[in-house]
């Protein structure tokens, strides 16, 4: 009887065989077989195992594979690059299949469990494992030192059955004479014919080894052989021979032109010499002249042609291909202007900060464009060895010079605009640290002496005009942001949107798509809505993807149209995209006491989210859920205490002590802290104890103190930005935050209404709109108890 019962997955074997009471790897890659495979590891992970009758064939129906298999249990898989599975089994039992179909893209079968039959006495039987073990023993033996622990394990194995199955599964027997071997139930007969068959291969390995040990007293042929090159090489260059000379010239010549400084030069020469004097049979020949290759193609003084950097003919190259970003501009272009004057790029590494989207790659473009030099880009994103960033020593096989090294050598001038993409994604594995090797490289005071591993000599760096980009500067290490200068980049309002898609992204991709602008158009009011309605985003990344569906959308339409001019309106953006993603409005029109909006920030931009709050009988006990770090959690304790102290001035039968107040802050699967969170806890809070609701186009941001001033937070332009893409009107923000609005698009500040308070009390007058009492002054020393209702 089978241990599983019902239909199960087949997997077919083209090359094995699996014995009951085995384990083994198994690579499944065939379409069918992951499907099969997949099944299996949703119905408790058992599989049938059948070999196939034609190992070099395909399975295309039920007969192609024999009858009598193994049930087996998939121990572990692992899922590979390429998409196929490896997979650790053990086999449980012989079985035969019955019934077998093929359904939903896989071969299933019933399964009949097939059981040992072992009808033998005693002696018999110790008699054949005495001999399976003695013969196994002698094999191992001749297989070398590195199967010890095979015949340790064998020697454990005192059941016959189980015994024949190991030495079945691991011997060297045919496809055939195992699947022969696990289609016998009797396990005597198993015994006695795997007990001949190991015979063979016990007297096969003996004609191995003698051969080898032949093999091994004739190495010294091999000695003689390269005695025998080495008086071939003086006799060729006695008769003249010019191939080796002619690569020996051509090197000298690459030497002399690429212009080395001194310390390159002498190791250049010194591997001519070892390279001529070397056998071109030797493996270390092509080496050799790979390291040549890369220090005779190196740019050691080759730069772009000098010019002066024309400040406005940058400016220009700047608006044209960025649009806004008047403030990010203005800094490249003072940058720039530092370099014209000092006549030199040392000291010269800049670190663009931002969302996703936002062109700080497309910047570094345009700064290599205004300087007329050539532009590099690194992409840094995962990468976790050091061995990356200064290259491999040459003693490694497949050695490779660093990206640095490699990348200049691609530019061909040692001055190119070197940018090196996602800063902040680099990793540290026990293969070394790669933010560590790039130390060197961005210090001014060093990398005119970088050393590569490979290269195995300094070269200059100086001359490079480094720009970095990341998404944030929480993962970049202190020492290696400390030699850079950060330049923030900041998410786009929905004008500046239209105005890129405009000039840039619609041409773009009418371009790539072989769309003439003749033949297609795009109305204001369907950009304005793919902005609002189908994107949410600080940068214009997935903006450009709706554009490009735009494209691919119409172009069927273009196509038929034969010429006619085809205009794409509000109204079609439903047929191309389906529902809208998001509301141009995230603002509910009304929201119940207890709900406030606050402000946040992401390393993406800015956001808006919800606070939260409910009351209910209990012990005073304050709840918090969201997902909500140590520091907003402490906004939250200060809040309520902050109102334990103040609402019963406004509502002395307020009892704290019978009430349990829940704050929960939605998305909760989404890691939230900071602490500008602190006036919309206090809000929420205060909101839900009052029963006053709060204006749901309202939003705030800023953090509060135990005394109930509200302090100043960052990241408010994000945040503003955010609040005017989710339709709010009115912001609440500490009154030291109001030289920030400077940086604020008029066109938002325009659209929005802000207050700006010092102190808790203000905040709630202004939220709940309502009067809302401050502390009696008193003198200092004063030591009058307080009484609620008391004010002054």
């Amino acid at each position: 009887m089978s241990f599983v019962s019902g239909y199960l997955p087949v997997i077919p074997l083209r090359n094995a065989v699996l014995f009951p009471g085995v384990s083994m790897p198994l690579r499944v890659g065939r379409d069918r077989s992951i499907q099969a495979l997949q099944k299996a590891l949703t119905n408790q992970k058992w599989l049938v195992l059948l070999t196939q009758k034609n190992p070099e064939g395909t399975v295309e129906k039920a007969e192609d594979m024999h009858t009598v298999g193994t049930l087996c249990k998939v121990e572990n898989h692992k899922k590979e690059d390429d998409g196929s599975f490896t997979i650790f089994v053990t086999a449980h039992q012989r079985i035969r299949a019955l019934n077998m179909r093929f359904e939903n893209g896989i071969y299933e079968t019933l399964t009949e469990g097939i059981e040992d039959v072992a009808v033998l006495d005693k002696k018999t039987e110790d008699a054949l494992l005495q001999s399976l073990q003695q013969i196994a023993y002698e094999t191992v033996d001749l297989l070398g030192r590195h199967m010890r622990r095979v015949k340790e394990w064998i020697a454990e194995i005192q059941e016959l059955g189980l015994l024949t199955n190991v030495c079945a599964a691991h011997a060297d027997f045919t496809l055939a004479e195992k699947q022969h071997l696990l289609e016998m139930a009797d396990v005597r007969e198993r015994a006695l014919k795997i007990l001949e068959l190991m015979k063979e291969q016990k007297e096969r390995l003996k004609i191995q080894n003698d051969i080898r040990t032949k093999l091994t007293e004739n190495i010294n042929q091999s000695q003689k052989e390269s005695i025998l090159r080495e008086q071939m090489r003086v006799i060729r260059e006695q008769l003249g021979d010019e191939d080796n000379k002619d690569i020996i010239e051509q090197y000298n010549e690459k030497i002399l032109k690429a212009e080395m400084p001194e310390e390159a030069l002498k190791l250049a020469q010194s591997q001519l010499n070892r390279l001529e004097a070397m056998n071109s049979a030797s493996p270390e020949y092509q080496i050799i002249r790979a390291h040549l290759d890369l220090l005779t193609d190196l740019p050691w003084s080759k730069s772009s042609e000098h010019q002066e950097i024309d400040l406005e003919a940058a400016e220009r190259i700047l608006n044209e291909d960025h649009f806004g970003m008047e403030k990010i501009k203005k800094r490249i272009l003072q940058h720039l202007a530092v370099m014209k004057l000092r006549k030199s790029h040392q000291g010269s590494i800049l670190l663009f900060v931002g969302p996703p989207g936002v062109g700080k790659t497309s910047l570094g473009k345009s700064i290599a464009k205004a300087l007329n030099k050539k532009y590099v880009r690194v992409a840094l994103g995962g990468v976790r060895d050091d061995a990356e960033i200064r290259g491999h020593r040459r003693t490694y096989i497949g050695a490779m010079p660093g990206r640095i090294i490699s990348s200049i050598k691609k530019a061909g001038e040692n001055d190119p605009v070197f940018v090196l993409d996602e800063i902040d994604k680099l990793s540290r594995s026990f293969n070394g640290d790669p933010a560590s090797a790039l130390l060197e490289t961005l210090d001014p005071e060093q990398n005119n002496t970088f050393q590569d591993h490979y290269l195995d000599t300094a070269f200059d760096l100086s001359k490079v005009l480094f720009i970095a980009t990341a998404n944030t500067l929480d993962t970049i290490p202190g020492p290696l942001l400390d030699r850079m200068e950060v330049i923030e980049l900041t998410g786009y309002t929905i004008e500046e949107k239209k105005n890129i898609a405009k000039r840039h992204l619609w041409p773009k991709q009418l371009k790539e798509h072989g769309i003439e602008e003749g033949q297609l158009e795009i109305t204001d009011a369907a950009l304005s809505k793919v902005i609002t309605d189908y994107t949410r985003e600080a940068g214009v990344r997935e903006l450009q993807r709706k554009i490009a569906t735009i494209c691919k959308f119409m172009s069927l339409r273009i196509v038929k149209a034969a010429g006619t001019k085809i205009t794409v309106d509000a109204k079609d953006l439903d047929e191309i995209f389906g529902a809208e993603r998001f509301s141009a409005d995230m603002i509910e029109s009304s929201q119940p006491s207890g709900v406030v909006t606050g402000l946040a920030w992401t390393p993406v931009g800015g956001d808006i989210l919800f606070i939260e709050t409910e009351e209910m009988p209990g012990s005073g006990q304050l709840l918090l859920t969201g997902q909500l770090g140590e520091v907003m959690q402490e906004s939250a304790k200060i809040a309520l205490s902050l109102l334990k102290a103040r609402l019963p001035l406004m509502d002395p039968t307020v009892d704290f002590s019978k009430k349990e107040i829940h704050v929960h802050v939605p998305a909760g699967a989404i890691p939230k802290d900071g602490p500008s969170a602190g006036v919309t806890m206090l809000t929420s809070i205060a909101s839900k104890l009052l029963k006053r609701p709060v204006n749901p186009r309202m939003a705030m941001t800023g953090e509060i103190s135990l005394r109930g001033s509200v302090l100043p937070v960052g990241g408010i332009k994000e945040k503003i930005i955010a609040a005017h893409r989710a339709g709010v009107t009115e912001v609440v923000l500490c009154k030291r935050n109001e030289k920030d609005l400077r940086e604020v698009p008029q066109e938002i500040k325009n659209d929005m209404k802000f207050y700006f308070v010092d102190n808790v009390n203000d905040l709630l007058k202004i939220a709940l709109e309502i009067d809302f009492p401050s502390f009696p002054k008193r003198s200092f020393g004063d030591t009058t108890p307080f009484l609620p209702g008391t004010i002054n």
